[in-house]
């Protein structure tokens, strides 16, 4: 099993009224990428601003690389690459001047640069963009040149936030496909709110709710966690108007519902009541005998799979 590259103990970051982050921890291992999830306002950020030396925490301690962090700052920040939402550039500059310019800020000859520049170029997929102006260029051609610059000198640690953010869909695939191989040579913390985006690139997500992790594993292990509530949908054959409420109460009745919810009226093929049932335990044989015992028509019986959406809206209405 993979070692542990960076390591976030009990953080807590407290400004004037609000408290960002409350007691935080969770490890991240070397050549995984993460997903850190969260609705706006969550910590995401603020987690990530810790991390790259941005900001400081209140308490709590962060290895990275076996550094302490907070005592080794400079150190650290030469493990990480880092890509913020948006985007540092100056736009007047033409592309190869801004990565050079940002490669001897990072104490690059000019020399070391150019190969470094060379190396990086085909990755990215910005070979023809490097004698153009930064303003010229689509914003996916500017995300790419920004994640250039975080990998110049090749950090151990990749962190994203929001790379995909106002992209089309095309620009979308490209920058996913590019996530997925820096994979392959980087340990990736990747922030996002699309979530099919984390699906297809992470090895592992936490989610983070109002300042504390809510969840922490694969998107199977949180599948599986979150499918023990049984939720089904249960559709009833239409018996004209004002007949769902009675259904509701019956449905409320067998044991193990623990709520019912209403969800719509299907007139084709069958006209049918829709409800979604949240349930202790698998109720589908008593569904189906109350249905028999009550005369009730049963056009639809089954488990709702959750997605990874349905997963974070479960996790984030419950923390």
């Amino acid at each position: 099993m993979a070692e542990p590259v960076i390591q976030i103990r009990d953080l807590v970051k407290e400004y004037d009224t609000v408290t960002a982050l409350k007691g935080v921890s969770f490890d991240v291992k070397q050549g995984e990428i993460l997903g850190l999830l969260g609705p706006n306002g969550a910590g995401k950020s603020t987690t990530m601003k810790i991390l790259t030396s941005y900001i400081s925490a209140t308490s709590g301690t962060v290895t990275i690389d076996g550094l302490d962090l907070f005592r080794h700052p400079i150190e650290t920040r030469q493990l990480i690459g880092y890509l913020p939402e948006s985007t540092a550039l100056y736009p007047d500059m033409v592309v190869w001047d801004y990565l050079v310019y940002c490669g001897e800020m990072r104490g690059f000859t000019k020399a070391q640069c150019h190969t470094r520049i060379q190396q990086l170029a085909g990755k990215v997929g910005i070979i023809e963009k490097l004698k153009e102006p930064i303003h010229t260029l689509s914003k996916g051609y500017k995300q790419r040149v920004g994640l250039a610059q975080a990998l110049l000198h090749n950090p151990k640690i990749v962190i994203l936030d929001e790379p995909t953010s106002g992209l089309d869909p095309n620009q979308i695939v490209e920058i996913r496909d590019l996530i997925k191989e820096l994979g392959k040579d980087h340990t990736v913390i990747l922030s996002t709110h699309i979530l099919p985006e984390v699906r297809q690139t992470c090895d592992r997500i936490v989610i983070i709710h109002r300042g504390e992790k809510a969840a922490d594993g694969t998107i199977e292990q949180l599948e599986g966690k979150l499918n023990n509530t049984h939720e089904l949908v249960v559709g009833v054959g239409y018996t004209g108007e004002g007949r769902g409420a009675p259904l509701h109460k019956e449905l409320e009745g067998i044991a193990g519902v623990r709520s019912v919810r209403h969800s719509h009226a299907s007139a084709e093929p069958i006209q049918h009541q829709v409800f979604q049932l949240d349930a202790s335990r698998d109720v589908r044989a008593d569904i189906a005998a109350w249905a028999s015992k009550g005369g009730h028509t049963l056009v639809e019986l089954r488990r709702r799979s959750l997605d990874l959406e349905a997963i974070f809206q479960r996790i984030t209405s419950e923390a």
